[in-house]
C-alpha cells in the first residue's frame, strides 16, 4: 500500500470530524458502497481524520455528495475531496513578516 501523500488527488477523499475510535473497517463499509476502494488510511496520532482512494474519480465525487454531513463511525463527519495540501502547521503565513517591511524615512 502506497502512502496517503502518493495517492491519485482526483480519486482522494478526506474524511474529517472523526471519533478517536473510528475504525478502518468501518469507514471501508460506509465508502465502498459508492464504488471500489484502493486504499483507507486512518490518522491515528492525532486521531480524527482519514484518507480514502476510489479506482474512479466519479465514485469519489458521490460518496463526498453522499456522505458529508452524514454520521460514521459515531460522529457526524465532513467529507471533502482532498485538496493534497497538509493540514498541520507551517508555511502559509498571512502578511508580510514584520522583517520584510520597508521603512520610508522622510527628511
Amino acid at each position: 500500500m502506497s502512502r496517503y501523500r502518493e495517492w491519485d488527488l482526483s480519486c482522494k477523499v478526506y474524511v474529517g470530524n472523526l471519533g478517536s475510535s473510528a475504525s478502518k473497517h468501518e469507514i471501508e463499509s460506509a465508502f465502498s458502497k459508492y464504488g471500489p476502494l484502493r486504499n483507507v488510511w486512518v490518522a491515528r496520532n492525532p486521531p480524527g481524520f482519514a484518507f480514502v482512494e476510489f479506482e474512479d474519480p466519479r465514485d469519489a465525487e458521490d460518496a463526498v455528495r453522499g456522505l458529508d454531513g452524514t454520521r460514521c463511525c459515531g460522529t457526524r463527519v465532513r467529507v471533502e475531496m482532498s485538496n493534497g495540501r497538509s493540514r498541520r502547521g507551517g508555511g502559509g503565513r498571512r502578511g508580510p513578516s514584520r522583517y520584510s517591511r520597508s521603512v520610508s524615512i522622510i527628511y
